[in-house]
């Protein structure tokens, strides 16, 4: 999987087509992410004290990767990522500017 936890990416389909955010956590198993404010649904939270109210809080969904396109840094546009090797290490890189992600 290409998109690691930390990056900045774009929904290209979906609900919340065209917004972007940050990468929270990644399931490279299920080819799954979890993205900071996007693909939100709301649970219903049940007091645990007494005296205490319940709440309806909203929280964040797993998206699947095959959704989101990884915002390069350089060029600021969503772009595809390639792989290249230099001097044994290995880097993303853009495939838009060729500059390292």
């Amino acid at each position: 999987m290409k998109i690691k936890k930390g990056d900045i990416v774009k929904i290209m389909a979906g609900k919340d087509k065209g917004k972007q955010g940050k990468v929270l956590r990644v399931d490279p198993v299920a080819g799954k992410i979890l993205i900071e404010g996007i693909n939100l649904m709301k649970k219903h939270r049940r007091p645990k004290k007494q005296g205490e109210k319940g709440e309806i809080i909203s929280l964040p969904r797993f998206m699947d990767v095959s959704n989101v396109m990884i915002i390069c840094g350089s060029c600021s546009m969503p772009a595809r990522i390639g792989y290249r090797v230099e001097d044994g290490n290995k880097f993303r890189y853009c495939k838009k500017c060729k500059s390292n992600i």
